[in-house]
């Protein structure tokens, strides 16, 4: 599915050019190609016509408060009534067309009648009427096209198709941490990029290709009815099989749309995967095994094409053979009625041009199905990733944190993953505001957990937690997670510039202020360095994907000066340099020494050496907190930090080697 519609509307030719050129003019001019735009541009006579079509919907207004439904229909309801001004206008003007069209054919069969007796020499003057109505009709016939193009192309594709996308782009972001951990990032962003032109392309089909012809049938039934009954029972007959064998193959081929779609999700969601991870694809020369995973995916789409096309064709074929049956019942009863002495040559024009212009169109409808069919079964294959209930929401009358010294409590608090084994049991812990403790324990004893908790990435089952006597459950997600820094082992950088990364936190921080934070962090003197494709330099240059531009002690650096920057009260490491090497981690060590100045600290390490100074160690074991206080009580106690400690010690550094944060 592109981002065009199936089907645009039958509007003249150079509507569309004029479309094209204006709207590729803003794309070049935007890319900074002058030149370009004035050979593109559309001649500014027609900026009149077109900026309010262009200004008609604004595809950023605040969405509606309820979320949008879970069936498909329902669901393009949603959206459609959020531009109901476009898409009555496309109606009105589809409905015209339709009635207008059968008027002229009724009005090309009068005149052929008329001209068959007329006077060549004053047909002129004595026809002007009738002449006089089918040029008004030509008229109207060109300026409803028009209008229905202008909003098709210059208000619906640009505007409704980017608010659908944007309003669920939207709701996407504010799903909890684990709906992302459970599906593919790129199917999850297929999902959200379809939706748009498929609820805008169902919409226009269904318009501007069904209601057109419903109403084009309409009329053409009540022309027959005058010119004799038989015709329009006969018509009557046709539209009844019609409809009724698309009705019956709407559940089918509904359903393996649905599944056709998913499947092509699965297929870009490995795709993207295998390209995001791709550094691992050439470090275990996974070439062959991607390309079975792919291949995997691909086989699974092409069974479900298959399916969905068995139907499809099989639709196509019983609606040709009707369309057959019509043309050849029109043409015998019309000679029967010749034959009678009660048909004129001009109504037998009007019922055969009407008829054959019927046919072309239920042709098209057909040829249509696939896309209406494969829009609905997309929609709510979208509909069933994308409008998940969110799991983790702010509490109703939820208030904004008011930071103070930091201080953090855990008040006997539990959590499952998915009622599975607990991960955190029964913890209780207070830290005093300024206080820097280190979280310790074997893998899996819950000590990254807790962290997750504090930020609130999911909710407990039981207790409670505080940041300076506020309960997190009370107060909202983003004023929570502003308060508190975290530096991870696994820095992952946007793809954007290095000053929108360091800032990432603070948006509104001015220059002065992200170049004193990456100075702090030691950074300040390798980004001067920094290039990159495109010839941007310094904070300017961009990192690539997750940072990948960068080696890992700059993306930490940087992670470093963002949270210098961002100035939080709570400061959390977590594993903040277990992975770089010796040299590295001791430049950065100096760092985070300045970076805990003054802050809660809670440091997670599994090399012991590091965080050894810190004021107070939590010693976590299968989620319980099972010893706690200073290095040197602990290796006093002889407990599970103390063998911890000798592992490390005795098997790689003497404790003298080992050397502090």
């Amino acid at each position: 599915m592109t981002d065009e519609p199936s089907q645009r509307s039958a509007g003249p030719s150079i509507a569309e050019a004029a479309r094209t050129g204006l709207h590729r003019a803003g794309h070049t001019a935007q890319r900074g190609f002058g030149r370009a735009r004035k050979a593109l541009s559309a001649p500014p006579t027609f900026d009149w016509m077109f900026r309010p079509f262009e200004r008609w919907i604004n595809p950023f207004k605040p969405e509606p408060d309820a979320a949008p439904p879970r069936s498909a229909l329902a669901f393009i309801w949603y959206f459609m009534k959020q531009a109901p001004g476009p898409f009555a206008l496309i109606v009105a003007a589809s409905m015209i067309i339709a009635v207008v069209e059968v008027g002229f054919y009724a009005g090309v069969g009068v005149l052929v009648d008329v001209l068959a007796s007329a006077n060549p020499e004053t047909v002129w003057s004595d026809q002007a009427w009738l002449l006089g109505l089918i040029a008004i009709a030509i008229l109207i016939r060109t300026i409803a096209p028009a209008l229905n193009a202008l909003a098709t192309d210059l208000t619906v594709v640009p505007a409704v198709f980017c608010m659908v996308r944007w309003q669920l782009h939207r709701g996407v972001l504010r799903q909890s941490y684990s709906y992302f951990q459970d599906d593919f990032a790129g199917r999850i962003a297929t999902k959200v990029m379809q939706s748009g032109p498929s609820v805008g392309d169902f919409l226009l089909i269904f318009i501007q290709g069904f209601c057109t012809f419903v109403i084009y049938g309409i009329a053409a039934i009540g022309l027959f009815a005058v010119l004799d009954w038989r015709l329009a029972l006969l018509l009557c007959i046709w539209f009844a099989a019609y409809f009724t064998t698309i009705f019956v193959t709407v559940g089918p081929i509904r359903e393996r749309a649905r599944q056709q779609s998913n499947a092509r999700a699965i297929v870009n969601g490995r795709i993207v995967d295998s390209y995001t991870n791709i550094q691992t694809v050439k470090l275990f020369a996974g070439a062959r095994q991607e390309d079975a995973f792919v291949k995997d995916a691909l086989q699974q789409q092409i069974a479900r094409l298959f399916a969905l096309g068995h139907y499809v064709a099989g639709l196509r074929i019983v609606l040709a053979i009707l369309s057959g049956v019509l043309i050849l019942g029109s043409v015998l009863v019309c000679i029967a009625l010749w034959q009678a002495g009660t048909m004129s040559v001009g109504e037998m024009a009007i019922v055969l041009g009407l008829i054959l212009r019927l046919n072309h169109m239920s042709g098209f409808i057909s040829m249509q199905i696939n896309n209406l069919y494969r829009e609905v079964g997309t929609i709510q294959d979208t509909i069933d990733t994308v409008c998940q209930d969110v799991t983790l929401r702010d509490s109703p009358g939820a208030t904004d944190l008011r930071p103070g010294n930091g201080g953090v409590q855990f008040d006997d608090i539990r959590f499952t993953y998915g009622g599975r084994a607990a991960a955190v049991h029964g913890v209780s812990l207070d830290i005093a505001p300024g206080e820097k403790i280190g979280l310790v324990g074997r893998s899996g004893a819950g000590k990254t957990t807790l962290i997750n908790l504090l930020i609130r990435l999911y909710d407990l089952d039981a207790g409670r937690i505080f940041i300076d006597g506020q309960d997190i459950a009370n107060v909202t997600q983003d004023s929570l997670r502003r308060a508190v820094s975290v530096v991870t082992q696994d820095t992952s950088l946007l793809h954007r510039s290095i000053r929108d990364n360091i800032a990432y936190g603070r948006a509104a921080a001015t220059e002065a202020e992200i170049i004193a934070a990456a100075r702090r962090a030691n950074a300040h003197d390798f980004i001067g360095g920094l290039s990159d494709a495109k010839g941007r330099t310094g904070y300017d240059a961009h990192v690539g994907e997750r940072g990948v531009k960068l080696s890992g002690g700059q993306r930490q650096r940087i992670a470093i000066a963002r949270v210098f920057l961002k100035d939080a009260p709570v400061l959390v490491l977590d594993e903040a340099t277990s992975a770089l090497d010796s040299e590295v981690e001791a430049a950065i060590q100096d760092n985070l020494l300045d970076l805990m100045d003054g802050k809660t600290v809670i440091a997670i390490a599994h090399r012991l050496s590091t965080i050894a100074h810190l004021d107070r160690l939590i010693v976590l074991d299968e989620g319980r907190i099972i010893e706690e206080g200073t290095h040197e009580a602990l290796i006093e106690s002889g407990g599970l930090y103390a063998d911890l400690w000798s592992r490390q010690s005795g098997g790689f550094l003497s404790q003298e080697q080992q050397a502090p944060v």
